[in-house]
């Protein structure tokens, strides 16, 4: 297989989705101008990102929506049910575990960790909640490879070292701060305030590139 391009990366759920919709409603097969009128991403990039796992389709057909939405599964890891833990139980990650990925049921909160005692061996919208001097214990117990950052940045830093001597193979960052990490772990940067300022800015310049926002 190719390499795949971060941002070919970035739709795959997205088509995954889609996808999993029309299923739903017994299509059975779906062209990429349905596909790009759907997800908004023109079809010659639809094509192009498709093009990185061999033939998916055929010219004049389409594609088969239950072949494509089961290798995109596969691809996708969505056969394999993936335990994620959350660092920090504020506001937003609360949110989050009110939440915990309903719809994308192949991934699940399954321990989150905070320093509150109020909060500390208490369950929160069904998942435990230890307390961070447990962290490296209960990432072990539960086999957690992926982590949720919502703490405070004076304490990112040392808690992403603890992560990373665990064994987290993923952080998804929603902290300001940038975290350098060895080259085994991947670091994915959530930053709402800076979403909201690009899409601002995009408003504000009159600029016509969807596709940007993938």
């Amino acid at each position: 297989m190719k390499q795949i391009p971060t941002a070919t990366a970035r739709r795959l759920p997205i088509y995954y989705r889609y996808l999993k919709i029309l299923q739903e409603h017994g299509k059975d097969r779906v062209s990429s101008t349905e596909l790009s009128e759907a997800v908004k991403v023109d079809s010659a990039t639809i094509r192009r990102d498709f093009s990185y796992f061999g033939a998916l389709g055929k010219r004049g057909f389409g594609y088969d929506v239950d072949y494509l939405l089961d290798f995109l599964g596969k691809t996708l890891n969505q056969d394999r049910l993936t335990t994620v833990g959350l660092v920090g139980v504020g506001q937003l990650g609360n949110a989050l575990l009110n939440y915990n990925f309903q719809k994308d049921n192949n991934v699940r909160i399954g321990a989150a960790f905070d320093v509150n005692p109020e909060l500390i061996d208490t369950v929160q919208s069904g998942v435990p909640v230890y307390s961070i001097d447990d962290l490296e214990k209960q990432i072990d117990k539960h086999q957690i490879d992926v982590a949720i950052l919502t703490v405070p940045r004076e304490v990112a830093s040392e808690i992403v070292d603890r992560l990373i001597s665990a064994g987290i193979k993923g952080i998804l960052n929603f902290t300001p701060l940038r975290f350098a990490v060895p080259e085994d772990v991947r670091v994915q940067n959530v930053d709402l305030t800076n979403e909201l300022q690009t899409l601002i800015f995009f408003i504000d310049s009159d600029i016509d590139d969807k596709d940007i926002l993938f």
